[in-house]
C-alpha cells in the first residue's frame, strides 16, 4: 500500500470523529528533509481557524507517533483547502459545479494539457468532468485529471463569506 493512503486511512476515522473531513495527504522533499502536508475541512462547512489546525495537528501527532508509518524525519503541516481550493476526489468536481475551474491533464485531450473554464460537473458515470471550455461543453476523462482547482472569482468568495456568517 501507497505511504500517502496508509497515513490517509490511519487519520481519517479519527478526524471523522472530531468533524474534519481529510481533503488531502501529501508527502514531499527528500529522506532527509520531507514535510507531510494534512489538509483538512471542517464537516460543517464553516473555515477552519488557528485552534482547528492545531486540534487536528495533535490528533494527527499522536496516531502517526503510534503508527510511525513514515521511516525518516518530517516536518507536519496541517492546512486547510482555501477558498481556491484543490478539487481531488469525484465528489469534489460535483459540490463544487457552477464555479470557475483550472484543470490540468496528464496527457492530452484535443491536443491540449491545460483548461480553465466553467464547471458542470461529473456525467452520469461520474468518470468525465464536464466543462464549459473557451465557449465549447467538453468532457475530460477522471482518470486523466493531474491537477484541479477553484479559480478565485468575486462569485466564489461570495458563496464563501456566505457561508461562513
Amino acid at each position: 500500500m501507497e505511504l500517502t493512503q496508509r497515513i490517509t486511512e490511519l487519520l481519517t476515522p479519527s478526524l471523522n470523529n472530531k468533524g474534519y473531513l481529510l481533503v488531502r495527504v501529501l508527502l514531499s522533499g527528500a529522506d532527509s528533509g520531507q514535510t507531510l502536508q494534512i489538509m483538512v475541512e471542517r464537516e460543517d462547512g464553516k473555515s477552519m481557524t488557528v485552534d482547528d489546525c492545531e486540534s487536528v495537528s495533535r490528533l494527527a501527532s499522536t496516531l502517526l507517533d503510534v503508527d510511525d508509518p513514515i521511516a525518516s524525519r518530517y516536518l507536519l503541516e496541517v492546512t486547510s483547502p482555501g477558498i481556491d481550493r484543490p478539487l481531488i476526489k469525484a465528489q469534489d468536481f460535483i459540490r463544487f459545479k457552477g464555479n470557475e475551474i483550472k484543470l490540468e491533464t496528464t496527457l492530452p485531450v484535443d491536443g491540449r494539457k491545460r483548461f480553465k473554464g466553467l464547471l458542470k460537473g461529473l456525467d452520469e458515470t461520474k468518470t468525465q468532468v464536464q466543462m464549459v471550455f473557451e465557449g465549447k461543453d467538453i468532457s475530460i476523462p477522471l482518470s486523466s485529471v493531474n491537477k484541479a482547482k477553484l479559480v478565485l472569482t468575486d462569485e466564489l468568495v461570495q458563496q464563501f463569506l456566505k457561508k461562513n456568517k
